[in-house]
């Protein structure tokens, strides 16, 4: 389960990962709820969200040709200082009770121009880090840390706004950024290839898409990223309307219910890791994302609060393990040469499409309610999958 820590550039990265991560999800349950106190309003809920994912849709595809080109290891150790330093601003701002909305907003977007730098890099150097032979249970267990981290953010944020407050929340993460900064510099790239070097920019870019499109699989697994990002991811964005609204359980409400959505992705990733590479990834990667729309339309429909932790954990599960069933396929798939860019891409539908699907969502949820939001973005998930299943069977056969 856990064979890939055995390689010591890996083990260190994930430790290092796995404290910031922690420190991510501090922040980020502590900022939405921050928003919705200042606004009182789910569509500026979803504006943030949009800001915040919304550069990685304009950036991303440059920032996979930076990855192919040059040290993936530096590129992060600048992406992570930016992090940190953006963390602190909003810390003090938040302390000083000078914070509004706006700049709530407007260090959202920062966060996501760096994101979309960094997340390219991030992804394509798993493999460098772990090797091919583990590059599976290495991407199942980054999924781990992330949904442990998930589990463990939002619970801790519950209890710290108490204690050190919002702005206190802030300097928590900023300072968890030491952890993965120390960590990259302590690990040794003897291989960090640069591929491409002697091209233009968009020569390298139609290079990419052309690579893309002219593989099936890689295009048909990228247009199911781009339909969770775009209908399921939003209802995390709208955790606090349900939060207050529906289910009326307040912020430390919040934390749990975000807390159950770690806890079922958790699950997901020790089940994907146990697995190893298996054989079948392509059926459990349908019944997967159709269990994953599925439970978005029962939480909808929930006025229960335990029975909607236990739905969220459902919720969880599904979606890390089809997730990261793609994610694994993406890098098997794409040779070393575009590696970087077929990540790009990847981040591009999965981040770069969130922030439509969060304005949408936080537009409609200010008409009709975050239930019915909730209900129709599931039903269109569910319809979505089935029709790709049928285009594109060669889904099923993945091995």
């Amino acid at each position: 389960m856990f064979s890939s820590l055995k390689v010591r550039n890996f083990r260190i990265y994930w430790f290092g990962m796995f404290v910031s991560l922690i420190g991510t999800w501090i922040q980020a349950t502590a900022q939405s709820w921050l928003v919705f106190q200042l606004t009182d309003s789910a569509f500026l809920l979803g504006l943030t969200g949009f800001l915040s994912y919304i550069p990685v849709f304009l950036f991303s595809l440059f920032a996979g040709l930076l990855a192919d080109r040059f040290n993936k290891k530096n590129i992060l150790i600048f992406t992570q200082s930016v992090f940190m330093l953006l963390a602190f601003l909003l810390a003090v701002l938040t302390q000083l009770k000078l914070i509004t909305a706006a700049q709530v907003m407007l260090i959202a977007f920062l966060n996501g121009v760096v994101m979309a730098f960094d997340a390219p890099s991030r992804q394509a150097m798993v493999v460098e880090l772990a090797g091919k032979e583990k590059l599976f249970n290495a991407v199942a267990l980054s999924s781990l840390a992330f949904n442990s981290s998930r589990v463990l953010g939002p619970s801790l944020a519950g209890m710290l706004v108490a204690v050190i407050g919002m702005s206190g929340c802030f300097y928590v993460n900023g300072v968890s950024f030491l952890a993965i900064i120390i960590a990259l510099f302590l690990i040794r790239l003897d291989n960090n290839a640069k591929v491409v070097k002697n091209k233009k920019l968009f020569e390298d870019l139609k290079e990419g898409l052309i690579f893309i499109k002219s593989h099936q699989l890689i295009l048909a697994l990228i247009i199911m990223v781009g339909v969770v990002s775009l209908f399921g991811t939003s209802y995390v964005m709208l955790m606090p309307v349900f939060a207050k609204e529906v289910l009326k359980v307040g912020f430390k409400g919040l934390g749990f219910l975000m807390s159950c959505i770690g806890i079922g992705a958790l699950i997901g990733g020790l089940l994907l890791a146990r697995l190893g590479n298996f054989q079948y990834k392509g059926r459990l990667l349908i019944i997967t994302a159709l269990i994953f729309s599925v439970s978005l339309v029962l939480f909808s429909i929930s006025k229960n609060y335990l029975l909607s932790l236990f739905i969220l954990a459902i919720s969880g599960g599904a979606s890390v393990m089809a997730i990261s069933i793609i994610n694994i396929v993406l890098q098997t798939e794409s040779s070393d040469e575009f590696r970087g860019r077929v990540m790009s891409v990847f981040m591009l539908t999965f981040a770069g499409i969130m922030p439509f699907g969060n304005l949408i969502a936080g537009s409609l949820a200010s008409i009709v309610g975050v239930s019915w939001t909730l209900l129709i973005n599931g039903a269109i998930c569910t319809a979505l999958f089935f029709i790709i299943n049928l285009l594109y069977p060669q889904i099923r056969n993945i091995r």
